[in-house]
Formats: structure tokens, C-alpha cells, sequence
């Protein structure tokens, strides 16, 4: 057995629902500190995180990922239990195998290879894990960011393990991800009895062209790197129950997806003043989750992994700046030039969660490519 399947298979079988590691994390410490990489627990609230680093110099190029994992959903939905690591028809089955103790395994594996060729390698080469990437990751890689910038910790290169490829390894990389702004809303009305509408006021009436209006509404045309921004409700939700009663008031979440062409405060600004305009009573709880971040064409961590794809997978990599967020979002904030390289995620949060072997046991090469070509002459 590969030394990256091994470690894998000994991830998966760690039952590490968000926001606990269950041994994780100090499983691969032990590897790591073993090699000489300096080893920092950083625990903040419930959430474990860990930061290894070899060398002490200049550049920093840090390989970030994540150890909770989704809840399995039913177990009698799966072929075979969700937290025993199963191979089958070249694919190792199991809850994280792609989201993404896959990737961690492959980081570690790499890692070691790379420290144990170029034990003298310039910069400094880390690794950073939290067990709240999943959750709500407010004491992950968020409070991490904060403690590094508190202490003086830069991070220059920063390779992100989450699952980017779409059918085979290596066929897309993400360079940027779009920022995420949400809302709660609750529209206040005045409760009473649907024959005597003239006593009430219906919420879900005042709130309906409102929403109509910002639905229909463009928010920006996005640009050469980013599709325009998107505008979707998630959850609207009124009523007493009684088909007899007007509700007193509707509370809805929506979601922005925006790209560089936007901000988070002239999307809330507009936002705000499109409720005002049709009469809506109205509080909006905000939340910021990330702003959108890319890698800039040319930029040299972008290329060199653009170029590894091309040299170890024979793929010219779609870069894209699709998909959802990731915690790449906390690191770009510091100066640092993110890339997204990892495995397959089609199966990632299903039932049947997978990953291919053979990707699997490519994937270490890559990361070790990537650090040789960034961190030696």
C-alpha cells in the first residue's frame, strides 16, 4: 500500500465531523515534527488548528487544508460505512475522501518527500490545517490569519488542497473565488384575520415586488475574470400555520455572489435602497464571509502550477475562479498569491463520497513539483 493511500484510509477512519480533528491533527504533527518541521497547536475556541513549517526564511509557500468533515447524512445510504476507509473499482470510498483528507494526505506525503530531497531548500515551506473549515469556520483559518498577522507571520505562496479538478486531476485549477455576502431579512407586517386585510399589514404582499426587484435586478456584468455577480433567496419563511391568519412578519436569506466588480458595501447599499423604494418595513442582518480574490495573470505561483499540471497530468488546465468559497479567502488578505489545485469533487458532501486511487497517488508528486520549482534555485 502507497504511503499516500495508508495515510488517507487513516484520516477517513477518524470519525472528524466539524468541528472536531479526532486525532488528526496530532497524528500528522508527530509525521512532520519527525522531519524537523517546527509544530504550532493553535486552538481557539473548540477548533483545533495546526501550523508546521521547515526552513525560516523568505519566501513562505504554505499548503492549507482542512480535517473536519460534513456530517455523513443516513449510513444505511451508503454502500459501505461512511467512516471505513473501502477501496472498490479503483476508488477509495469514504466520508472526506475528496473533501478533503485526500488532499491533507497528499500534502503531508509531499511534504516529507520534498524536506527529505532538499533538506537545505530555500524559504520556508508550511503547512496549515484546521477542523473548522466545514462549520462556521470562525476559529479556523480565520482566527489563525488574525494570530499570524498579530505575531508577524506572512505568507507569500499558499496552495489550497480543496477539490478543483472536474473530471480528471489536473483538468482545472482555481485562481480566485468570488466573496460571499448574506443577509437575513425580516420584513415586519401587522398579524390578523385574511377577511379583514384593511386591519393588517401582510408582510409576504409588501416584501413580493421588492424581491421581484431584486431578483431582476443586475448587479454588475462581471469581467474577464469573473462571471457577473448572482443574486439567489435560499429560504423564505411566514405564516402561523393557519390558512385564516395574516403573519406578522416574514424573515427571508439571500445570497450574493460577487465578483471584482462589485463590493460587499455597494451591494448592501443597493440592496438597502430597492427595500426602501417599494415601502418595505424591514431590519437585515449582514454577513461578509469573504471578499473575492484572485491570482493576477502571470503571477509566479500560478504559473508554476498551471505549468506541473501540464508536465505530470498532460492536462492544459481550465483556471477558473467558479465554485463556492474556500479558505483561501482568509489567506489572500495577507499579500498572498492563492491557487486551488486537488482532486476530483464530483462525490464531495454525497452519499458515496470518492476519490481515485490513481489521482490519489499522482497527487503527492504534483505537490512536491510545486515545491521544488518554488523553493529551490
Amino acid at each position: 500500500m502507497s504511503d499516500v493511500l495508508e495515510l488517507t484510509r487513516d484520516l477517513i477512519a477518524r470519525r472528524s465531523v466539524t468541528p472536531e480533528d479526532a486525532g488528526c491533527l496530532p497524528l500528522i504533527a508527530g509525521r512532520l515534527a519527525a522531519l524537523g518541521f517546527r509544530i504550532e497547536h493553535l486552538r481557539f475556541g473548540d477548533v483545533d488548528n495546526l501550523w508546521a513549517t521547515h526552513g525560516t526564511e523568505g519566501p513562505v509557500l504554505a499548503f492549507l487544508g482542512h480535517t473536519d468533515v460534513v456530517p455523513s447524512g443516513p449510513e444505511e445510504h451508503w454502500a459501505t460505512p461512511p467512516f471505513v476507509p473501502t477501496e472498490r473499482d479503483g476508488m477509495l470510498y469514504g466520508r472526506g475522501a475528496a473533501d478533503m483528507k485526500g488532499s491533507v494526505a497528499a500534502m503531508v506525503v509531499a511534504l516529507e518527500r520534498f524536506v527529505g530531497t532538499h533538506p537545505d531548500h530555500a524559504g520556508t515551506v508550511g503547512l496549515l490545517l484546521t477542523s473548522d473549515e466545514e462549520g462556521v469556520a470562525l476559529h479556523g483559518v480565520r482566527e489563525v490569519v488574525a494570530h499570524f498577522e498579530a505575531t508577524g507571520q506572512r505568507i507569500d505562496y499558499c496552495v489550497v488542497g480543496e477539490p478543483s479538478a472536474k473530471a480528471r486531476l489536473g483538468d482545472l485549477i482555481r485562481v480566485g473565488r468570488r466573496g460571499s455576502l448574506s443577509a437575513t431579512i425580516t420584513v415586519r407586517g401587522i398579524q390578523g384575520h385574511v377577511a379583514y386585510p384593511e386591519k393588517a399589514r401582510n408582510p409576504i404582499h409588501t416584501f413580493a415586488p421588492a424581491l421581484a426587484a431584486l431578483a431582476a435586478e443586475r448587479w454588475d456584468e462581471g469581467n474577464g475574470d469573473f462571471p457577473p455577480t448572482s443574486f439567489q433567496v435560499s429560504n423564505i419563511n411566514a405564516g402561523t400555520g393557519a390558512n385564516n391568519v395574516i403573519p406578522g412578519d416574514l424573515v427571508a436569506l439571500v445570497n450574493w455572489r460577487f465578483s471584482t466588480a462589485s463590493t460587499a458595501d455597494g451591494l448592501r447599499t443597493r440592496a438597502e435602497a430597492l427595500l426602501s423604494a417599494h415601502g418595505v418595513d424591514y431590519t437585515a442582518d449582514w454577513h461578509l464571509s469573504g471578499h473575492p480574490f484572485l491570482a493576477t495573470p502571470g503571477g509566479r505561483l500560478r504559473d508554476v502550477v498551471a505549468a506541473v499540471c501540464r508536465e505530470l497530468c498532460g492536462l492544459d488546465p481550465e483556471q477558473s475562479t467558479g465554485g463556492g468559497t474556500s479558505d483561501g479567502r482568509f489567506i489572500a488578505p495577507m499579500g498572498a498569491e492563492v491557487i486551488e489545485l486537488g482532486p476530483v469533487n464530483a462525490t464531495i458532501h454525497k452519499v458515496d463520497e470518492c476519490v481515485s486511487i490513481a489521482d490519489l497517488q499522482r497527487l503527492p508528486d504534483l505537490y512536491a513539483l510545486i515545491c521544488q520549482r518554488m523553493l529551490t534555485p
